[in-house]
């Protein structure tokens, strides 16, 4: 117990993965991971600051919190770091309108975006929308620009599901970045930037906050090169054989 006060010594708020760590998706929305919504409940009783960082690009924001209120959760839209808003920011501050290669379910974060003349692709878990021809569309935007730009919703290899394991987008971003020699920007985790920006909303400091996720690269490592701590939980896709 003592090694644990001292590896937790300062910490003041918590940063959680969503998908792995707090439910399961699958059909009917997915399903509570055991003792994870009383877990948050005490976590929201105690006086750490809590926030919860994701790479769900599935789902909007306020699709994701209603399903996770549904399942008994006690979680606000305004407490989620989501990777489809902050790539809207940097679409609008870098004049680009993208080509999108995405879920529909994450479309309407997109509503305000221009996406005529695309000169740059996003691409995120477009799940059943990651056909040949939707992959060769965006492979054809890129190449037809003289400086492609391809931002990428994660960069995360694969991802459960209650039906089992299912590739997520990184392989999709690879095969573009191979295809087309270029390499792509990924906002979300594990990129330093987009841990800063959930740091921010906490108004914490890196070395006050803790990282709790079920992916060993995304998650731990991708927390850990920013400078928080952070803790692997053995649920969602966690495997002894550490290939995440």
């Amino acid at each position: 117990m003592a090694a644990w006060g001292e590896r937790l010594a300062g910490v003041r708020g918590v940063l959680l993965d969503i998908s792995g760590v707090l439910y399961d998706g699958g059909e009917g929305g997915g399903a509570p991971i055991a003792g994870s919504v009383e877990a948050l409940a005490r976590l929201k009783r105690s006086q750490l600051k809590v926030r919860f960082c994701t790479n769900e690009s599935q789902k909007s924001r306020g699709d994701l919190v209603g399903m996770l209120r549904r399942l008994g959760f006690d979680i606000s839209e305004g407490e989620v770091t989501a990777p489809a808003p902050a790539t809207c920011l940097i679409l609008k501050e870098r004049g680009l309108r993208p080509h999108l290669l995405i879920h529909d379910g994450v479309r309407s974060e997109f509503d305000q975006i221009d996406t005529s003349n695309p000169n740059c692709v996003v691409i995120a878990d477009a799940g059943e929308g990651f056909s040949y021809q939707n992959m060769n569309k965006a492979f054809q935007v890129l190449m037809e620009l003289e400086n492609p730009v391809l931002l990428s919703l994660g960069k995360g290899r694969y991802y459960k599901e209650t039906s089992g394991l299912m590739l997520d987008v990184g392989p999709y971003m690879k095969a573009l970045e191979y295809a087309c020699g270029i390499e792509a920007e990924v906002v979300g985790k594990p990129s330093p930037e987009f841990f800063k920006s959930a740091l921010r909303e906490m108004g914490l400091e890196a070395h006050q906050a803790i990282m709790i996720g079920d992916d060993i690269m995304g998650d731990v490592s991708g927390a850990q090169r920013c400078g928080m701590r952070a803790l692997q939980v053995r649920t969602g896709k966690f495997s002894p054989k550490c290939r995440a």
